[in-house]
């Protein structure tokens, strides 16, 4: 695959764009990566581009809102 936007993937293929960037989503970590995986629910709908997400998401911590805290397996909001 030779881009990761959304006119040139299916649904299925940011499902595993978003699955292979995070991890192990259901994995052991008492559901740390979950609210990551939300996070990118608008991309793997193809509402908006994983760049954009990722760039509002640096916005709001660099200002001071939803500042992510750290939790026993890495950062959580």
């Amino acid at each position: 695959m030779d881009s990761i936007l959304i006119k040139d993937t299916t649904r299925e293929e940011r499902e595993r764009i978003v699955e292979e960037s995070i991890g192990n989503i259901s994995g052991t970590c008492d559901g740390c990566s979950a609210g990551l995986a939300e996070m990118y629910q608008d991309y793997i709908d193809g509402k908006k581009e994983i760049k954009d997400i990722n760039m509002e998401f640096r916005a709001h911590y660099e200002m001071g809102m939803d500042i992510p805290t750290k939790g026993e397996c890495g950062y959580i909001r």
